[in-house]
């Protein structure tokens, strides 16, 4: 019997997917192959252990299904080993820690405010809370150089000094919010001068890397993570992965990674996922997967230039990779993210609001929003559409001149209160949100 109230949502939700473009980078479309194996029987099974030792019967299928994704994550990523089964990236992220430090050892990652992520070592998560967490910021005056193109924005001077000052047992490398490539090989001098551990979080660019659109890892770590929804255009969920080069520095290593994620975090994996895992893998290691992932970086820098012509500034004066971070503070003042947001989900573009390097507001109300192409190239939109997206947000943004975000809380909620009933009622965004639907229903989603 169908739950009508949930069918009802759910058909709301593809209704809002298929007449809107996703822009937020983190996001993406998952075959109707991955969606299946997502739904199968496998979400029936219990399956708490690895393939060959479960606690529970009846395991035979799910072992060979956990198996298949493990040496196509191998194979794909050109590792020796993979984790398939944590349940997300922060989990996955969790388990390096717990796999190569004990609780008060220091630790090491991009602060969230330049990018980062919480699981770094930020002080709100848990990993800030149980670990002496470092943070490291981008080159000092990266606001000042929004609209210079640079190819690297990070200080390695700087952090050096620190790695020197406090050593860490852990030093994380990957971001959330970052739009250039990193360049691996500067992290693996510093962190091999200190004897530390090395972790590539590439949550956010995994599918690049596979596809030959942004430089691997892999040879320069000792572990790598990563989500598998984001770029690899699979299921919600995470690997975890050991290099050559963490193998080499502790023989173990894989077998303390299996024990963090199970029984150290995790219960029975979620076999229904794991196939899913294993069906974007195949996916991913298919030459048509190439041209996506080139497609993805060239439709970025395409939205990127429209953006900079219409007079924004982009952290890092542009893009290499698949997202692009937009400074609205020169352009629209303190806190305009939650403007931006708001009045571009009426012109049925998804984003998300984002704190900038040097952040003159709060994470609360951030000065930038972040943006990115995978989703929309997925669909297969190209430079044409970009070219589209670019100058409707534009033209969106031109809207927000007369606001400004008050000084005081108690001033702020009523006045966003008033500016959402002003945006939901702006004729000019309900007609952009029709040309946006117009475009959106030419690139159906499969």
């Amino acid at each position: 019997m169908q739950d009508a109230a949930v069918l009802t949502i759910i058909k709301r939700e593809e209704k809002r997917q298929k007449e809107g473009i996703e822009l937020i980078p983190s996001e993406n479309y998952a075959s109707r192959a991955v969606r299946t194996a997502l739904s199968s029987f496998f979400v029936n099974k219990y399956s708490e252990g690895y393939p060959g030792k479960r606690y529970y019967g009846g395991n035979e299928n799910v072992d060979d299904v956990e198996r298949l994704a493990q040496e196509r994550a191998k194979k794909l990523f050109k590792v020796p080993f993979a984790n398939v089964q944590p349940y997300s990236g922060s989990p996955a992220n969790l388990a390096v820690y717990l796999a190569t430090c004990r609780p008060g050892d220091v630790v090491m990652g991009q602060a969230l405010t330049a990018g980062g992520h919480l699981t770094h070592g930020d002080k709100v998560s848990a990993t800030g809370i149980f670990f002496k967490s470092v943070q490291y910021q981008l080159k000092s005056g990266t606001a000042d150089s929004r609209f210079r193109v640079s190819t690297d924005l990070f200080d390695y001077d700087e952090i050096r000094r620190l790695v020197k000052q406090h050593r860490p047992q852990l030093i994380w490398v990957g971001a959330t919010a970052y739009p250039l490539q990193f360049h691996y090989e500067k992290f693996a001098e510093i962190a091999g001068a200190a004897g530390a551990f090395l972790a590539a979080d590439i949550a956010h660019i995994a599918g690049l890397i596979v596809g030959g659109a942004h430089p691997s890892p892999v040879a320069h770590v000792h572990l790598v993570t990563t989500t598998t929804h984001k770029t690899l255009r699979g299921p919600r969920g995470a690997i975890v992965m050991v290099t050559d080069k963490g193998l080499k520095k502790d023989p173990d290593l894989s077998k303390k990674i299996n024990q963090a994620v199970f029984p150290g975090l995790q219960g029975g994996p979620h076999d229904n996922q794991t196939a899913a895992i294993a069906v974007a893998l195949h996916e991913a290691a298919q030459p048509s997967f190439k041209n996506y992932a080139k497609q993805v970086v060239k439709n970025a820098k395409v939205l990127a230039g429209v953006l900079k012509k219409g007079g924004l500034a982009l952290v890092g004066g542009g893009t290499e990779n698949h997202l692009i971070l937009v400074d609205l503070s020169p352009t629209h003042g303190p806190g305009a993210g939650i403007f931006a947001q708001k009045a571009l989900d009426e012109a049925g573009l998804t984003l998300n609001k984002n704190s900038v390097p040097d952040e003159p507001s709060s994470p609360f109300y951030p000065s930038g929003i972040r943006l990115g192409t995978p989703a929309s190239t997925t669909r297969g939109m190209k430079e044409k559409e970009m070219k589209f997206i670019g100058e409707t947000i534009l033209e969106a943004l031109s809207l927000l001149k007369p606001y400004a975000l008050p000084k005081t809380k108690d001033e702020r909620l009523d006045y966003l209160r008033n500016f959402r009933k002003e945006m939901e009622s702006n004729r000019q965004l309900h007609s952009l949100k029709l040309k946006v639907k117009k475009i959106a229903l030419r690139f159906p989603i499969r």
